[in-house]
């Protein structure tokens, strides 16, 4: 069994004297030493760890004022401090062991906009998409392209100088910076924007911090202007942390010390605000996918590509291709990115043309398509066929998949994973070719797998060479490729940090600015941070000081990975695959993936989060010498702690004795189960299944609570209580009932009973005969449609059920009702993995006697269909047999509908079951097929969860979350639809819509239609 885990590392005591009087001042933020927020914040989407002291959660300006006002009293002047944005660094620049200003969860705020000046003014928290959906209406954008754009924050943003896609034209983050607030550890505050220099003069005047930067910045931009110009090379992405060469115009005129804190890392101030230009959105726009033979194929044309004056060139290699093509995303792009008939597709570059007006493309378009359609004639330049695309919605999709394949570069199968450690190199684009095939010679040469894609137009690849950092070998492995591509980027004539910024890789620093260049970053960083206390080690240290700067070889995550045996990590994969690129982190309220965070913009509750935290209780325990896969077989046998023993433990807990598994319960109790991490991510982190395995260990020593039994048993609960849900009913509307279940039990708004005589009614219309089944000839087979019965449908909402059966009565096809077999998945929800192993090994049983009768099976609820598919899978492998169990859209789509054409004044609009939308994203076009071939139109709208997820949204710890998650997502619509035009597929779903809408509740596709005819 699992052992109590009491290992919480201390905070330091100036830490804890420090925070103690934080509390006592104005801060009106948040303060968390909690383990499970620091082992989450202790990793970002790089390969390091480091475990913070505290995680601070400012809500204003002046919090962060106050935290370095109180920390610059003497006696704390040991403590650091690092910001943090979206956490999606991949080169551990927001990691630190000090404390952590975390600025994503509250300072959210766009404060002003001015569309005849064009910019805005923002809190560095905002999420690059959340700006830019805040500037679409007034018909501008943040220009920087990031494949993270949907977590990555402003703030993170001006911090690396971040750029991607477009900046040959667009440029990086500091192009776009008209003025900075920035806390500077002293508690003073810096707004900069550019300034003459007679106004930076009388500034360096001053007798303060503010005049010793201005001091130090012209000191360093005027005085060594000429080696700064003839050191750094003449490329678009120039050198970033700390850009000496663009604290000065060109004509030596201004002086813009924002400059210098874009690419800062947080190592001189925490940026609290930023003035933003914004660019007119360019409407028209052309995509051309340019498929070649080989990638170095694809390389060598891009400076053609460039040549052409189009907005961008990107490229991927085949290897992430075909990780795309293995992804739930390619359904969307697969005819926009064909495969070329007897040609074997290596590389692809997908070049823009966007412009104000469609005629400022057109000759541009015209004119490369002529020369591609010559290099093809003649066989050159490897090409071998392109698609051409002017669609805005079709674009997107193809730059989806290309952001998310940077995610999906880490699921490939091994030990050994794509790493980002040396990926953003920028050489001057002719030369990139010559580059990356010395680049792949490497690689090669060290036996190393990797996948490439990027920027060709900025001369930016991002190379990821696959490795196991849990083999010692490997780790030095890593340390002589980081070297040698530092060589080799100095040959080329590049710079090694093209746009991820330097974090751990600052070591380099000194090589790449000289000896020279690079003192005079230190004198910066002193007269911004003399006692090296922001971000230590990172860029550089301050003159004075004798504190190193990190390194290449510091503490990795699989350095913590490796104290895991092998076999429990093998069997965890879904929790240990996380490679951090935090996906699940999605501002966008209609994305699926992951409800539990977006109500709580808690990261521990993300899966990320929960995928960190399991790690450290695998490690942990395992460091008890506690082996998990033997505790499990031995609680499948029966064996746990007795009852006795559970209630000394919740009694113990109950005292606010410390165990880190509360924190990891805790922390698994916010998920919805609603499985879209298990597609929606790219690593397929699954974050349903190991929470269910946790559970399972976690109460074979801490007791259940009773609502945990009422959810597991309702399957077999629900067919007796409907006989009799004239009596049960009323019950649970009685207020002191309600009252007990809510206070007591802990469940609220316990959906009706159905009137058993409904299911009695169809069973007997519709029976289940396996003699006459078996006895039917091919013909009737096709015809007739076997229903799976699921509890909540046929108990709780039988009349779906009837419905089903008569629509395809009506439309030719001859129902079956099968007897009811419970499923399982409630019991799997809550970790009863004992009796739910029992449930699917019956349940799959009798399916596959059914399944032989080779007649289609048809399930109504998505959850449990999904279940027969995964869970089924996983519990009995081999043994769960080959039955397949559609959903009724899946059966729709493979038959053909011959009826009379309906007709309806407006559209119909579809919700969608979040399981189906991630697990199935063609669902919502099949039902809008259906409903089309029956002559109506049906619109599918966007939406995140529900916020009812099976029975989370029942639980009263979960009714404020389940509320606000479905006003984040689904009210609007519901409030701005007739409810007799909506339609929703999933119980939950309308049973939420039920709830919190006068008891009005949507149809199913299935009733709609049967209603209909």
């Amino acid at each position: 069994m699992i052992e109590v885990i009491d290992h919480k590392d201390t905070l330091s005591p100036e830490a804890k004297a420090f925070l103690t009087e934080l509390r006592n001042t104005a801060y009106s933020g948040e303060i968390d030493v909690s383990y499970a927020t620091r082992i989450v914040t202790a990793t970002d989407n790089s390969i390091y760890q480091a475990m913070p002291q505290g995680i601070l959660f400012p809500k204003t300006n002046n919090d962060i004022q106050l935290i370095f006002k109180l920390a610059n009293q003497p006696k704390f002047k040991q403590i650091k401090f690092t910001p943090r944005g979206g956490g999606t660094g991949t080169n551990g620049q927001s990691l630190t062991h000090s404390m952590v200003i975390d600025l994503s969860r509250h300072m959210r705020e766009i404060l002003e906009i001015n569309v005849e000046e064009k910019w805005v003014r923002v809190q560095t928290g905002v999420i690059k998409d959340q700006l830019n959906d805040f500037l679409r209406p007034y018909g501008f954008f943040f220009a920087p392209d990031l494949s993270t754009s949907n977590r990555a924050t402003v703030g993170g943003m001006i911090n690396t100088d971040a750029s991607g896609q477009g900046s040959l034209v667009y440029g990086k983050t500091s192009d776009h910076v008209l003025g900075l607030k920035t806390m500077l550890v002293d508690g003073t505050e810096l707004d900069t924007l550019p300034v003459s220099i007679e106004t930076a003069k009388n500034f360096a005047a001053q007798e303060s911090t503010i005049g010793a930067i201005y001091k130090q910045l012209l000191a360093t931009g005027v005085d060594l202007r000429s080696e700064i110009k003839a050191k750094f090379p003449r490329l678009n992405r120039f050198l970033t942390g700390y850009d000496l060469e663009n604290i000065l115009d060109d004509e030596l005129t201004t002086l813009d010390a924002s400059r210098i804190i874009t690419g800062s890392e947080g190592s001189l101030g925490v940026v609290c605000e930023a003035k933003l230009n914004i660019t007119p959105i360019a409407e028209f726009k052309t995509l051309i996918n340019i498929k070649y033979d080989s990638f170095d194929s694809a390389l060598r044309n891009s400076p053609f590509l460039v040549a052409a004056n189009a907005t961008s060139v990107e490229t991927v290699d085949s290897r992430v291709l075909n990780l795309a093509r293995e992804d739930i995303i390619w359904h969307s792009v697969s005819s926009l990115i064909e495969d070329v008939p007897g040609k074997d597709m290596q590389g692809l570059n997908m070049v823009e043309f966007n412009a104000t007006a469609q005629e400022d493309i057109d000759e541009k378009v015209n004119g490369l398509l002529a020369k591609l359609d010559a290099l093809m004639a003649n066989n050159e330049a490897g090409i071998i066929g392109y698609q051409v695309t002017h669609s805005k919605a079709d674009i997107l999709k193809i730059y989806a998949m290309r952001k998310k394949a940077v995610g999906l570069l880490g699921n490939v199968k091994g030990r050994e994973k794509p790493l980002a450690f040396a990926e953003d190199t920028a050489v001057p684009p002719e030369a990139l070719a010559d580059f990356i095939a010395e680049f792949r010679q490497l690689l090669d040469s060290n036996n190393l797998n990797y996948g490439m894609f990027g920027h060709v137009d900025a001369g930016v690849l991002h190379v990821r060479p696959a490795l196991d950092m849990c083999d010692p070998a490997q780790e030095k492995l890593l340390r002589h490729i980081s070297d040698e591509v530092v060589k080799l980027t100095a040959k080329y004539g590049g710079l090694m940090w093209g746009e991820h910024g330097k974090g751990y890789r600052s070591e380099y620093g000194p090589e790449f600015f000289g000896e020279t260049l690079f003192t005079e970053l230190r004198k910066i960083k002193s007269v911004f941070d003399p006692l090296n206390r922001l971000n230590p080690g990172k860029i550089c240290t301050p003159l004075d000081s004798n504190e190193q700067l990190v390194s290449v070889d510091d503490t990795k995550r699989a350095y913590f990975d490796k104290q895991i045996p092998v076999a429990v990590k093998d069997s965890f994969d879904n929790a240990m695959g996380c490679n951090g690129n935090g996906l699940c982190y999605n501002y966008d309220s209609h994305s699926a993936m992951c409800p539990s965070y977006k109500v709580t913009k808690d990261r521990r509750y993300s899966p990320k989060g929960r995928a960190s935290l399991m790690r450290e209780w695998l490690r942990l325990q395992s460091d008890k010498d506690v082996d998990l896969l033997e505790s499990e077989k031995a609680i499948a046998k029966g064996e746990s702690k007795s009852w006795w023993e559970k209630r000394l433990f919740a009694k113990q807990k109950e005292k606010g004795a410390y165990d880190f598994s509360h924190e990891v319960k805790e922390s698994m109790d916010e998920c919805l189960a609603c499985k879209a991490c298990t597609t929606a991510c790219p690593i397929k982190v699954d974050v349903p299944t190991f929470r269910a395995r946790f559970l399972n260990l976690y109460h074979a020593r801490y007791k259940r609570p009773v609502k945990d039994y009422l959810v597991a048993n309702i399957e077999s609960q629900a067919p007796l209580l409907s006989k009799i849900h004239f009596i049960v009913n009323p019950i649970l509307k009685l207020g002191f009932v309600e009252q007990i279940l809510k206070n007591k039990i802990g469940y609220v708004d316990s959906p009706q009973l159905s009137d058993n005589a409904i299911i009695n009614r169809v069973s007997k219309q519709y029976p289940f005969n396996l003699n006459h089944l078996k006895a039917l000839n091919e013909n009737e087979k096709q015809n007739t449609v076997l229903i799976v019965q699921d509890p909540f449908t046929s108990f709780y909402e039988a009349e779906l059920v009837e419905d089903f059966c008569q629509l395809l009565v009506k439309i030719g096809k001859k129902p079956v009702l099968l007897p009811f077999k419970p499923n399982g998945k409630p019991q799997h929800v809550k970790g009863f993995l004992t009796e739910f192993a029992k449930t699917a090994k019956n349940s799959a049983a009798f399916l596959n006697q059914v399944s032989e009768l080779e007649i289609p099976m048809v399930g109504l609820d998505a959850s449990l269909v999904m279940c027969y598919r995964d869970e089924y899978q996983q519990v009995l492998g081999e043994s769960r047999g080959d039955f397949h169990v559609l959903l009724a859209h899946e059966w729709f789509e493979h038959n053909q509908i011959s009826t009379s054409q309906l007709t309806a004044k407006a559209p119909f609009v579809l919700l969608n079951h979040c399981t189906e939308t991630t697990a199935m994203p063609n669902a919502s076009k099949v039902w809008q097929n259906v409903f089309e071939s029956f002559g109506l139109t049906l619109k599918a709208k966007a939406t995140g969860c529900c916020g009812m997820a099976g029975t989370y949204g029942h639980e009263t710890q979960n009714l404020g979350k389940s509320r606000a998650l479905y006003e984040m997502s689904w009210q609007e619509i519901v409030d701005n639809t007739p409810i007799e035009q909506l339609v929703a597929t999933g119980f939950s779903c309308r049973s939420q819509v039920k709830r919190f809408n006068n008891g009005q509740k949507p149809k199913h596709p299935i009733q709609l239609l049967n209603a209909l005819l």
